[in-house]
């Protein structure tokens, strides 16, 4: 059975179950919270050795080839675009169907959210550099730059590094094959994450005051992620069918949205990517990284939606086009700083926005805070398939992808 239609059938299941569950049964609510943490967690299991070792040989190749640096200004410039389209889909759909307004609660903030840039930057670079490849598998950046200059040392001298090269070679496809074997048991790992996003959605609905919200955002990403983006392949020469590469994209979509996790997702996109699309895998291994490590647009997105929400919950004035444009461009910064957020990038982004909007909207996130599964989850969908379309139109168009 194809690993898209086992997550479309474990997905039906578990959302049926999840609506089944009583959301006001608090002890199997937090034993189902607990299952579905350990499969978002072997999702993960088996993701930084496939980067360390695909992105390492990957370098390596496309060094040898002389066009490791050609994917990159390639890549670049479609993360900036595409943060930039999506950020004003988002903005100017907001302005035009603003959802209803949400009761302000009266909730004190009893936590400052931040990014932790510094600390972050400060991890890139540790006093061991074998510490790179040693954390916990959330901040993938350090392992990332760990895999690239590795790869530009195996260009050093082939008498010595050849041995390296293979082995190196040999591991990236030796867990390649093991997270396959994983993928194998998604069907199974799915139900648990869509049951309990269901037990939470159910409980979310009851409240009856996020109707608005939760259907302008269902809305806005179905037309984003599977008609408009899309439709952007056919400026790919030679053509090529959109709806074909959306259909090999329904299991990562599938995978983002009910997990929320980016770095859940990574595996089956790379594995989606290359044998569906037929995208190979040194241009997979440095695209879909670049994506989701710095391509949040998608969570960003939904962050400066939801802080006009927010705004509009608060008062009855509009909202001025200068807040807009601020707005805009905060939420297009922070989604190149979501890396260290793979879980929660949405949410987070959201909660910076209030911050730097300031005007006594620091706590405005907390209103939000029931739904923030699913602003995560819509976040993490629209980064899943951008990252998805667009690593396979810059394959298309750079000769890396196969029929």
């Amino acid at each position: 059975m194809k690993v898209w239609l086992r997550l479309l059938i474990g997905s039906v299941l578990g959302i049926s179950i999840g609506l089944i569950i009583p959301s006001s049964n608090i002890e199997l609510t937090a034993n189902l919270a607990w299952l579905s943490n350990l499969a978002v967690q072997i999702g993960r299991y088996v993701l930084v050795p496939i980067l360390v070792f695909s992105l390492t040989v990957s370098v390596y190749e496309l060094r040898q080839d002389r066009q490791f640096w050609k994917l990159i200004l390639k890549t670049v410039p479609v993360i900036v675009l595409c943060s930039i389209f999506v950020i004003t889909v988002g903005l100017i759909s907001v302005s035009l169907f603003t959802p209803g307004r949400i009761p302000v609660l009266n909730i004190n903030q009893t936590e400052i959210i931040s990014l932790n840039t510094g600390d972050n930057i400060l991890s890139i670079f540790p006093s061991n550099m074998f510490y790179a490849i040693a954390g916990d598998g959330s901040f993938l950046l350090p392992a990332c730059v760990f895999a690239f200059f590795m790869g530009i040392g195996f260009s050093y001298d082939r008498n010595y590094t050849k041995p390296v090269i293979s082995l190196f070679d040999s591991l990236s496809r030796i867990f390649f094959y093991i997270s396959r074997a994983f993928s194998e048991i998604l069907g199974l790992v799915i139900i648990i994450v869509s049951a309990y996003w269901a037990v939470q959605f159910s409980s979310v609905m009851q409240a009856e005051i996020y109707g608005d919200m939760i259907f302008f955002l269902a809305i806005l990403s179905i037309v984003l992620g599977c008609i408009i983006l899309p439709l952007f392949l056919y400026l790919i020469k030679p053509s090529t069918n959109p709806w074909k590469v959306l259909f090999g994209s329904i299991s990562q979509g599938l995978a983002g949205f009910f997990s929320g996790d980016i770095n859940f997702t990574m595996p089956v996109i790379f594995r989606s990517i290359k044998e569906d699309l037929g995208v190979r895998r040194r241009a997979n291994s440095v695209t879909v990284t670049l994506f989701s490590l710095f391509g949040r647009a998608g969570s960003a997105t939904v962050a400066a939606v939801s802080l006009i929400v927010i705004i509009n919950s608060y008062s009855s004035l509009d909202i001025s086009l200068s807040s807009v444009i601020a707005i805009g461009f905060n939420a297009f910064l922070l989604s190149f700083l979501l890396s260290s957020h793979p879980g929660n990038g949405a949410f987070v982004a959201l909660a910076v926005l209030c911050l730097d909007y300031g005007q006594g909207f620091e706590s405005g996130y907390l209103i939000l805070r029931p739904i923030a599964f699913y602003l995560i989850a819509i976040g993490t969908f629209l980064d899943v398939m951008i990252c998805s379309l667009a690593s396979y139109g810059i394959a298309r168009s750079g000769g890396f992808q196969e029929d």
